[in-house]
């Protein structure tokens, strides 16, 4: 390291203290992004250290990738340069729970397991469910605006999230939404923080709507004979008096793999309320599946955790998420397939839908890098004339670097992304060049 550099790192621990600064091997392979290492991992303990952290790195023209639990680093292109890991687990606290609002203020690197066990107590809990379950952090679920299936009753984070408190590239500590002391004129904050990737600010403190744990709750599978039956009966549910708080499509394959039967398509609903209108859902449940000549088979708790398993792509594998409409499940299921078909044959793949959403996550088994981008091309085109999209999600940074992982924006739509970026971090300080179109 220079002598300029390690003057920097020493101004660095000078804020954040000779433990919240690592430059050696280790630590810094353990931030590593796609290979790439920054000179300086660097934790700040408190929203005052990450304040004065994003000042000097402002100042020493540094570039600043923020993280979380390390869950989603595949998500996106590659750094296009890494000075600092800005490791935000240090800002864990519970800043102000009200309970009889049903609302409570976090700092963002809380996992999701520590804010449950906060919750309990009082039977509440934040209706997130997202791939990596417990220990991601709340700012990383918002950065990624990641979700599971209790977004067909709950929403995703966009929903949620009340208010944000933020720190901008030059340091300046900023608030939005809820609680605002100081706003940013003009944009509605916590809708431009989720799914920003950091490239916008880095999340320093999220407000957020609770809801009560149900009294009772209670899984069941439909398995059924194609993907069209499962269509048929998704529209049949969504038009009845069920108030379901999952209603999940599954491929066969995801079935299989959690010995769920040997169904060509499966449909899996959960009910959460008292235990009075658990029964009655599950009767009118059971009459919506007669009628189309099916069952309703209970499923254990652990079902939703078994299937969010068996979507998890392992080393190579590449992860899809669809942006589709719920009249198209069965259409963009074919397509799926059709499209592994002819440009991965042979390639296994596994899929589920937020059915009255129709968001699509699809598991793609390891193919070389050009038959992933061919796969990925081919549904981006067929889902083009219903404004739909294809994000790779996770996959090796080869895949990334020959296929935008984004895909095509609509010029108005990017334009405004691109005025945004200029106006809160004109530097390109924060997560240079990983998010869309570079940014």
């Amino acid at each position: 390291m220079s002598v300029a550099g390690r003057s920097v790192a020493e101004a660095f621990v000078a804020i954040a203290g000779r433990d919240g600064v690592r430059s050696d091997q280790g630590a810094r392979a353990g931030a590593a992004v796609d290979g790439q290492l920054a000179g300086l991992v660097v934790r700040p303990g408190s929203l005052e250290q990450l304040s004065q952290v994003m000042a000097l790195a402002h100042e020493a023209g540094l570039a600043v990738v923020p993280r979380g639990s390390g869950s989603a680093l595949e998500l996106g292109r590659p750094p296009a340069r890494m000075d600092v890991a800005l490791d935000l687990r240090g800002l864990d606290r519970v800043v102000e729970y009200n309970p009889a609002d049903v609302t409570i203020t976090v700092e963002a690197g809380i996992t999701v397991g520590a804010l449950a066990a906060r919750l309990a107590p009082h039977r509440q809990f934040l209706a997130l469910d997202p791939p990596g379950g417990a220990t991601r952090t709340l700012g990383g679920i918002t950065a990624t605006n990641a979700s599971g299936p209790l977004r067909a009753r709950y929403g995703t984070m966009r929903d949620l999230l009340l208010g944000v408190r933020f720190v901008q590239a030059d340091g300046v500590v900023t608030w939005g939404g809820s609680k605002v002391v100081k706003s940013v004129s003009g944009y509605d904050v916590p809708k431009l923080m989720v799914g920003a990737l950091g490239t916008l600010g880095v999340l320093g403190e999220l407000t957020l709507r609770l809801h009560p744990l149900p009294d009772a709750e209670r899984s069941w599978l439909v398995p059924l004979p194609s993907a069209e039956a499962a269509q048929t009966f998704v529209e049949r549910v969504v038009d009845s008096s069920v108030q379901p708080n999952r209603l999940e499509y599954f491929s066969d394959r995801v079935l299989d793999a959690v010995a769920a039967g040997s169904a060509a398509a499966g449909v899996a609903v959960s009910i959460g309320s008292v235990e009075e209108a658990v029964v009655e859902g599950r009767a009118r449940l059971a009459a919506i599946a007669r009628a189309g000549g099916a069952d309703i088979v209970p499923v254990p708790d652990s079902f939703w955790s078994d299937t969010e398993r068996a979507l998890t792509p392992s080393g190579g594998e590449a992860l899809l998420q669809i942006a589709s409409l719920t009249s198209r499940l069965a259409t963009t299921q074919r397509a799926i397939v059709e499209a592994v078909g002819a440009a991965a044959s042979g390639t296994p793949v596994w899929t589920s839908a937020c059915a009255p959403l129709g968001t699509f996550r699809v598991r793609l088994g390891a193919a070389d890098v050009a038959r992933t981008a061919a796969v990925t091309n081919r549904l981006r085109a067929e889902l083009a004339e219903i404004d739909g999209s294809v994000v790779i999600a996770r996959g090796p940074s080869a895949l990334r670097v020959v296929i935008d992982p984004w895909g095509p924006v609509e010029a108005g739509a990017f334009a405004l992304m691109r005025a945004l970026k200029d106006d809160l971090d004109p530097g390109r300080v924060l997560n240079p060049g990983r998010f869309v179109g570079g940014l």
